[in-house]
């Protein structure tokens, strides 16, 4: 028996979601039904305890459901190099960490390893809200933001490992009420500096302390002006910079998630705006047939491409 049909086994699919304030495993069965979920905080900062936290959280999984194989996938920020070092990871702890080679170790067994936003696009054009799809764009938004492509259900991910990543472009038609603050990549006014929830945070007070994201939606929906004028902005550029994966990539449908994903406004403002910008649409009346949607399962989407990403590798 080979050890990829060793972890076939249980016909379980565990999957883990690295984010930058969270880590959450799942463990989907073989109809694809969750059979088990949990969440821990992101060691902010420290690689080490990043890799303990995501073993035990494993661990834990195969101890409470008795699973003696099962497939593993994770989703990472950031992508692979060639010599399996992870780049472009906005928790910069990752960067230049062989995070695949020693969570195998960790973990005793093949894990398979993709960038966050393309787990999401991968859960979401299998079954969720770009299911049947020929193409989709999913974005993260969240401390991060990120973009991946799923085209006729099977991800994009190019030579370079860059396919979809959009968070790392500048804002398109800049304006001189767009910030230009550095990013951490080396570049400035990166999309997601603008768009990530702790930059729709910086853009409604920049001085440290004040309202994270949440409480900006929240006081935008009790009426308080300033609040909702900062979530105007963020739709506007939103808008704008995600014209620009239209008039690139022109995609049936553009998926949702992360924190941010939860703003609904945006699912009406959006498509309205992103016409003036779209080649050939907003100036001649066309309509836009690309579908702005929420991803159908929510903060779990990520985590479900992942046990996905697991089961297909390990094929």
């Amino acid at each position: 028996m080979t050890m990829s049909s060793t972890f076939l086994q249980s016909g379980c699919a565990i999957g883990v979601d690295l984010g930058g304030t969270k880590i959450e495993a799942i463990v989907l069965g073989p109809d694809g039904a969750e059979r088990w979920r949990r969440r821990v905080p992101t060691p902010a900062g420290d690689y080490h305890a990043t890799v303990a936290a995501v073993a035990a959280l494993v661990g834990q999984a195969r101890q409470e459901l008795g699973l003696h194989a099962a497939t593993v996938g994770a989703g990472t920020p950031g992508s692979l190099t060639a010599e399996g070092l992870i780049k472009n990871a906005n928790s910069t702890c990752l960067n230049g960490m062989p995070l695949q080679r020693d969570l195998e170790a960790a973990l005793g067994q093949p894990v398979a390893l993709a960038n966050d936003a393309n787990c999401l696009a991968l859960s979401e054009a299998t079954d969720g809200a770009g299911a049947g799809a020929a193409v989709v764009f999913a974005v993260i938004l969240g401390t991060g933001v990120g973009g991946g492509i799923a085209v006729h259900g099977r991800v994009l991910t190019g030579p370079n490992g860059l396919a979809g990543e959009w968070g790392h472009n500048p804002l398109p038609w800049s304006t001189a009420a767009d910030p230009r603050w550095p990013c951490y990549c080396g570049q400035s006014t990166c999309i997601e500096m603008l768009l990530s929830g702790p930059g729709l945070a910086r853009d409604h007070q920049p001085q440290p302390g004040g309202p994270t994201a949440s409480d900006i939606a929240a006081l935008a929906a009790a009426g308080d002006p300033a609040a909702q004028a900062t979530l105007e902005r963020h739709a506007e550029r939103l808008a704008r910079a995600l014209s620009h994966v239209i008039n690139l990539l022109d995609p049936d449908v553009i998926v949702l998630g992360g924190g941010l994903s939860r703003l609904a406004r945006l699912y009406d403002a959006v498509p309205r705006l992103w016409g003036r910008h779209v080649f050939a649409a907003g100036a001649a009346g066309q309509p836009l047939h690309t579908q702005l949607k929420p991803a159908l399962h929510g903060d779990s989407s990520g985590v479900r491409g992942a046990a996905w990403l697991g089961r297909a590798h390990v094929r």
